[in-house]
């Protein structure tokens, strides 16, 4: 298929990314689509949270291009950081109304009602942000980057720190996000949830793609009986399981 054909929402073309004399990504490339979790996964200082953020544009790569097939979107790209923050003494209603009225301000609450029902905060619109979990936090986080309903949705290891429990909800709430048409990209180091939960998977080691699809087809390229195992061949044996 050539680029006039792609359906790919996003496309990165060998990109490359150095900070002083530091090679971070080298000739990195991958596509998406629409409607799937993307999970990028590797060891703390791969590069996969250096390429989430070009990925999400807040970073420029050295080399290479980020295509991004948004059709116009008013909201191109959803971000979430790994510890969002929100402003102390605003509820979780007027924090998510804060961020609607930003984009537009014909936004009303019902879109912040209908938003954090999506999320399962329905209950909590009247707690200030200042007395949530973790958890609780990140999933207001997770509302905040939806708004507008970008295209592209990029999430930075959301369930760093979480209890199981948290953790789930948070993979099913994004799994439903893909489900209404949104790409989703999320690190982690959670390759049992990766397993679980993740359309295609991107192993990114020693600057580069190591391997990537749907998480059979890694294991089995890979002749491997789990991520897990296929994590700890790259990676710490150099090659195939």
């Amino acid at each position: 298929m050539n680029k006039t054909e792609s359906a790919a929402v996003l496309e990165a073309n060998d990109v490359s990314k150095t900070y002083g004399e530091l090679e971070v990504l080298k000739d990195v490339s991958m596509e998406a689509e629409r409607g799937r979790v993307y999970a990028l996964i590797g060891p703390n200082g791969s590069g996969k949270t250096t390429f989430l953020k070009i990925l999400a544009g807040l970073l420029p790569p050295d080399s290479g291009e980020v295509l991004r097939r948004t059709g116009g979107a008013e909201r191109a790209v959803g971000y979430l950081p790994q510890q969002p923050s929100f402003r102390d003494g605003f509820t979780v209603a007027e924090t998510l109304r804060f961020y609607t009225r930003l984009l537009d301000e014909k936004m009303g609450d019902g879109y912040v009602s209908e938003a954090l029902g999506d999320v399962g905060l329905s209950d909590a619109s009247d707690r200030h942000v200042s007395g949530l979990s973790g958890g609780m936090t990140r999933l207001l986080g997770v509302a905040q980057s939806r708004v507008g309903n970008p295209p592209i949705m990029v999430v930075d290891e959301p369930t760093s720190g979480l209890d199981p429990e948290m953790t789930g909800r948070i993979f099913e709430t994004l799994g439903g996000i893909a489900d209404d048409g949104t790409a989703v990209f999320l690190t982690t180091h959670d390759l049992d949830r990766v397993a679980r939960h993740a359309d295609e998977v991107v192993l990114i080691h020693d600057r580069r793609i190591a391997g990537s699809g749907s998480p059979d087809e890694v294991v089995n390229e890979h002749e491997a009986e789990s991520l897990a195992s296929v994590f700890d061949s790259v990676v710490r044996g150099g090659g195939r399981g």
